[in-house]
Formats: C-alpha cells, sequence, structure tokens
C-alpha cells in the first residue's frame, strides 16, 4: 500500500502544481474550484495516512500562489553546441566545399535564424519537466516556469508516438508587433523602453515572478534535438515533420535545397523580405538533412560542421555621437540628426541617424559626444536607440534647437498649436526645402522620373536652370547644357541630359494622384492622393472643393482637408498646376475614368510578391477599379491578397477571420466574377 501511496502522493501533487500554476500564474484554470479543493483534500488525506511521505513543500502545507523562478543550474543530457557563422557568398562557398568533400550531402535543410534566445525543452513520457537557457553550453539556467507561460508550447506532447525522452531545442522569441505594442504601453507610462525585441525576450525569460513572464506574448518555435530515447529520425526535415506532429511549435519557413543555387536562393529571398518576418531574424541556417551525412561529419569542440549560419549584415551597431545637427525638410519640418564616426550597419555605412524631434532626443537622453546605439530596418534612415550610459566621460553636452533656420535665417516656428515639429516658414524660397522638393518630385512616391535625383536637383538650383518646381517640364536641351552635371566632358550633351528629358515626357502621362504626391502638400501621402484622385477625377475640382465635401473622402479627414485648401490658396503654388498643365502633365484621371468600378467600395491589403502586379501597380489598380488599397489589416478589411512569401498580414488575417484571396481570385474580382 505505502508503494500506491506513494505513486498517488506524487502523481496529485504533480496535477495540483500545474493547476495552481495555471490558476495563479496564467490566470486561466481548467478545473473548477470544487474540482481542484478535491483533489488537494485526497492528497491531505492519504499524508494523514502516510505521514513519512509528506515532503516540506507539499501543496497542502501552503497558499499555492507563490511561484518563483530561482535560475538553478542544471546540464544539458546533451550538449547545446554553437553554429559557426559565414558572412558572404565566398566563405559559404567554402563551407559548401569542405561539407561536400568529406560526405555525399544529397540536401540541404535552410531554415531562418530567429534573433531569440536559445532554450533547451526536456519532455519526459512525453511531459515537459524541464527548460534551461543555453547557459555555457553545458550547464542552463532552469527557466521551466517562465517558459510554461509560453501559450504556443505543449506542456504534455500529443500524438501516438511519445518518446520516452527527448531534448528539444528551441529559440523564444517576441513577435515584433508584441514588442512594438509593449514599448508603446511603457512609454504611455513613463517606464524605460526596450531596445530592441530580443532583449526584450530576453528579459521577460529572466523574470523571478512567472506573471510577468506570462504578461509578454512570448512565442517559441524549434529547431533541434538533443538526446532522445523512443524516437529516431531519417533526416532533420524528417525530424521537424515528427515534432510537429507531437504538437511542437516548428517553423513553416524552412525548405529542403538540392543545390547550392536553391540555398542562395533563399538566402537572398528573406535577405530581402526579412522585415515581412513575424519576429526578427539576423540570418538563415544552413544545414545538411540527412542525420546519417550529419554523424560522418561531426562536430569541432564548439559546433556542429555539418550546419553553418549565414549572418546577414547586422541592422544594429554602436558608434560615436559627434554632434547633433539638423536638416530642413520640403514641407519645412526642422528635423535633428545625429552627425557620428562612419560605422556599418545593414550593410552599408553610415555617418548619419535621425533624432526626429527635441522631445525625442529629451526622451532618449541623448547627448552630443554619447556612444550610442543605431539601428537601421528596411529601407529607412537608421534611427537613434539611446545612449550607451556606461561609457560617459563627463564631457558629454545636450543639444539646443536653433532658433534661426540653417539655410535661409528665417525664424524657426511651431505651425500648428501644440505641434512638436517646428518649421522654417520661407516655404517658397528656403533653398534647403526648394532643394528637397525638386528631388521628392523625381523619386519613386511620386513622379518616378529617371536621373532626377539628389545631384541633379542641386544643379538645376545651383546653375538657375530653375527657379522652383513649376519650371521642371520646361526644361529643354538648351537649358540644361547650362550645367555640368548634364554634359560630357568634351562640353556636349550626356546621357544623363536626354534621359532626364526622356523621363520628364514619360512623367506627363502618370496617373493624376502621382502629380498631388508630387506638389509636397503638407500630410498628402500616396493613400490621401489616390482618395482625391478616385473620389474628384480631376485637379481643377479638387482645387474648387470646399473642406466638407474632401473631409467626407475616405482616407482624408479634416487635417488632410485643410491642408489642400490652404496649399491651392498660394499663389505661386497654382502657378505650379499652371504650367505643369500648359506642359502636357495630365491633370485628369483619366486611366481610372471609363474602368468598371468592380472593387467599389472594398479595403484590400495586399501582401507578398505578385507575378503581375508591382507593389506601386497594385495599388494604382485596386484605385482605379474602386477599391481601396491598405497597409493594414483590421476587422474593416474586405480582402488580403496574399502573394509570394507574405509577411506577418497573413497571420493577422487569419486571426481575425478576413477572407484571403490569392492574384487568381484577384484578377476574377477585377473582372467582375
Amino acid at each position: 500500500m505505502s508503494t500506491q501511496a506513494r505513486h498517488r502522493i506524487t502523481e496529485l501533487t504533480q496535477e495540483i502544481r500545474d493547476h495552481q500554476f495555471k490558476y495563479y500564474v496564467l490566470d486561466a484554470p481548467t478545473i473548477t474550484d470544487a474540482q481542484f479543493d478535491a483533489l488537494l483534500k485526497e492528497l491531505a488525506a492519504l499524508e494523514a495516512k502516510h505521514p513519512e511521505l509528506l515532503e516540506p513543500d507539499s501543496p497542502s502545507l501552503g497558499v499555492g500562489g507563490g511561484f518563483s523562478t530561482t535560475f538553478d543550474q542544471h546540464d544539458h543530457i546533451e550538449k547545446m553546441m554553437s553554429l559557426d557563422n559565414v558572412f558572404d557568398d565566398a566563405e559559404l562557398d567554402t563551407w559548401f566545399e569542405r561539407v561536400e568533400k568529406e560526405s555525399a550531402v544529397g540536401a540541404f535543410l535552410c531554415e531562418l535564424k530567429v534573433d531569440g534566445l536559445a532554450i533547451n525543452l526536456l519532455y519526459e513520457n512525453g511531459q515537459l519537466t524541464r527548460a534551461l537557457t543555453r547557459g555555457n553550453g553545458t550547464t542552463g539556467e532552469d527557466v521551466t516556469l517562465n517558459v510554461k507561460t509560453i501559450k504556443g508550447l505543449p506542456h504534455t506532447l500529443s500524438g501516438n508516438n511519445i518518446p520516452v525522452l527527448i531534448e528539444v531545442r528551441g529559440e523564444v522569441f517576441l513577435p515584433v508587433a508584441a514588442f512594438n505594442q509593449l514599448n508603446e504601453e511603457l512609454e504611455e507610462a513613463g517606464k524605460p523602453l526596450f531596445a530592441n525585441p530580443r532583449n526584450c525576450a530576453a528579459g521577460s525569460l529572466r523574470q523571478k515572478d512567472p506573471r510577468i513572464t506570462a504578461s509578454r506574448a512570448l512565442d517559441v518555435v524549434v529547431h533541434g534535438i538533443g538526446a532522445c530515447e523512443g524516437i529516431s529520425f531519417a533526416s532533420q526535415s524528417d525530424a521537424y515533420a515528427k515534432l510537429k506532429a507531437l504538437g511542437l511549435p516548428t517553423s513553416t519557413r524552412f525548405k529542403v535545397c538540392k543545390s547550392r543555387a536553391e540555398v542562395l536562393a533563399f538566402i537572398e529571398n528573406y535577405n530581402l523580405h526579412r522585415h515581412d518576418v513575424e519576429h526578427e531574424i539576423d540570418g538563415v541556417v544552413i544545414k545538411v538533412d540527412s542525420l546519417a551525412e550529419q554523424e560522418k561529419l561531426g562536430f569541432t569542440s564548439r559546433a556542429p560542421k555539418w550546419a553553418i549560419a549565414y549572418k546577414y549584415p547586422p541592422e544594429e551597431v554602436t558608434t560615436k555621437l559627434l554632434d547633433i545637427r539638423v536638416s530642413v525638410g520640403r514641407t519645412g519640418r526642422v528635423t535633428p540628426f545625429a552627425f557620428m564616426e562612419p560605422v556599418k550597419v545593414a550593410g552599408s555605412t553610415v555617418t548619419n541617424a535621425t533624432l526626429h524631434n527635441q522631445e525625442e532626443i529629451e526622451r532618449k537622453g541623448v547627448l552630443i559626444g554619447d556612444v550610442v546605439i543605431i539601428r537601421k530596418a528596411g529601407d529607412v534612415i537608421p534611427e537613434v536607440l539611446g545612449p550607451v550610459r556606461d561609457k560617459r566621460t563627463g564631457s558629454e553636452k545636450a543639444f539646443v534647437m536653433p532658433t534661426h533656420c540653417p539655410e535661409c535665417a528665417s525664424e524657426l516656428r511651431a505651425i500648428t498649436e501644440g505641434d512638436v515639429d517646428i518649421r522654417c516658414p520661407n516655404t517658397r524660397s528656403c533653398p534647403a526645402q526648394l532643394r528637397e522638393r525638386i528631388y521628392y518630385i523625381g523619386s519613386r512616391a511620386a513622379l518616378d522620373i529617371d536621373v532626377l535625383g539628389y545631384e541633379a536637383a542641386v544643379a538645376l538650383l545651383t546653375d538657375s536652370i530653375i527657379t522652383d518646381e513649376a519650371d521642371i517640364f520646361n526644361l529643354s536641351e538648351k537649358s540644361l547644357m547650362k550645367s555640368q552635371f548634364f554634359l560630357k566632358k568634351d562640353g556636349t550633351a550626356g546621357k544623363n541630359l536626354e534621359k532626364l528629358l526622356a523621363a520628364l515626357e514619360e512623367a506627363k502621362s502618370r496617373p493624376l494622384w502621382r502629380t498631388l504626391v508630387a506638389l509636397s502638400i503638407r500630410h498628402v501621402g500616396p493613400t490621401a492622393a489616390q482618395a482625391l484622385s478616385t473620389n474628384f477625377g480631376s485637379m481643377d475640382a479638387i482645387s474648387k472643393a470646399s473642406v466638407t465635401e474632401l473631409a467626407d473622402i475616405d482616407g482624408v479627414g479634416e487635417v488632410i482637408a485643410q491642408s489642400v485648401i490652404e496649399w491651392f490658396e498660394i499663389d505661386w503654388h497654382r502657378n505650379i498646376i499652371t504650367q505643369w498643365t500648359k506642359a502636357g502633365v495630365a491633370m485628369v484621371n483619366a486611366k481610372g475614368a471609363d474602368l468598371p468600378q468592380t472593387l467599389g467600395g472594398l479595403t484590400i491589403v495586399v501582401t507578398g510578391g505578385l507575378e503581375n502586379f508591382t507593389r506601386d501597380s497594385i495599388a494604382e489598380t485596386i484605385t482605379a477599379h474602386g477599391g481601396k488599397p491598405s497597409s493594414s489589416v483590421s476587422a474593416k478589411t474586405d480582402y488580403v491578397l496574399v502573394g509570394a512569401d507574405p509577411g506577418s498580414k497573413l497571420a493577422k488575417a487569419q486571426e481575425l477571420g478576413v477572407k484571403i484571396i490569392d492574384e487568381a481570385r484577384f484578377l476574377e474580382l477585377l473582372a467582375g466574377k
């Protein structure tokens, strides 16, 4: 009887602790209070009958809510190895050659290198009994209680073939959307922000109180096997299929590649789309797929020879902040920026990074002379995240916003009351504003005019070829010959001259919404411009509309409507429209005038690459057919159009139950089917 009682007490103790954890930490009980009380009563009765089996930490002796992570250290059953890294194609080729020389490799498995915290999960007879951090590879810290708060991780394996024992390696991470939301909440509460999702995930997993960890939306993905009994695998891909069958969260973003070319294509694809993934990544891991070949290749003292991590250029680095200066944008906004010691980030060397405004500088606590952390995401200008306070010497000094424009000396001021941004009011003749407006006209966001980049804009103004944007479409070969920028060394017309004139001619037939964007009307970006173009159909109608008529349009509103009205009230602004019209620039939304409005009233979000459309052309097509292109998924979204390698918007659509369509179905909708 004593053996049976011991077994039952152990069973009850574990069951009661699990229910206490769900109740006190996860706030998600799975049994009623009466059922819980019955289990506790049974345990107490058994312990009273067999006092020799009563343990000092029995649930019957406490209140049950005192869960705390102590970070005790334990050894991994099988050592957790690191990965060797390569940083370019040449280094990867060297690895390929070594592997293929030592083994008959048939295929490679490529997967994303999640930028998170390595974890080792031990399941015994299907139960999660321990979760350890990597530590030194041999010994890690026990974070079992905290890991159990991760909603996507099973405490009990499912399926028919439960192994006796298995160590599962994975990565704990915080999704980017959850990270942004958490930082917004911290900012509102006046608390320090996390620098990046990885730091936040690590900090969340190392909370002594699991309830704090449970409040963070941590997630986990598994990608490897340590010690195991009662289960076997033929390959890495076979292991992932079996782990998935056990209910474990495996990644869908892996591919078995048969050649080096396929591997390189996978790497390049995610280099281009790394910010479409729901979590941060810092590269791609390439593994020999066959476990037999893995065994043949073996290990070094620290890493497997059969795997390598291809690291993308870093997106977060530190450098010295030499000065804080200001730039004046096309709408007059004065923006402080960091002038730094050159540093390579995300594949390019940078010396400048945005600081947004005076309030942002003060909030981040950045001083001139600081060592700062900078980050570059996608194609945006690098941003200063904050200072490395431990490296301060005492010689740092605070930044003071200038009172006058650095280019035209006009007194700077806030345009509207309560505006955190200050602006240069000299909109017509401030050299900085004019230069930025000319450059913006040629950008892909506006009229997409080849050659009309920053250097060309400077040349056109410096050599007095144009006085403002009204002259752009009146350029000729004769006028351009006045600038060395458009000439060959022998003084004859260069390729830039010919290309610019051809591009200007092509730009005259751009859709009306692009012309609206090119005018640099404050607050009028592509979305608002497309809404105005679709609803009014011509520049003349837009210029004559009232504030109410403009504001009533979905995607416009009061603020944008007022900006449009104010822009058209200025004489020299209207002269731009007059001159462009005379030069032949289309001022009527002719493209969509005769098209059937088959998407009328529909809000459509696009994610992933499409075969028949570019990012710009799909937005134009949706608008021209009466629809509204949107960049974010919400309950009001009618369709999410999914292409190749979709990003996190797909998951959001699935979560909200928004209808998902492919390109073929979209084309049917266009045709009215």
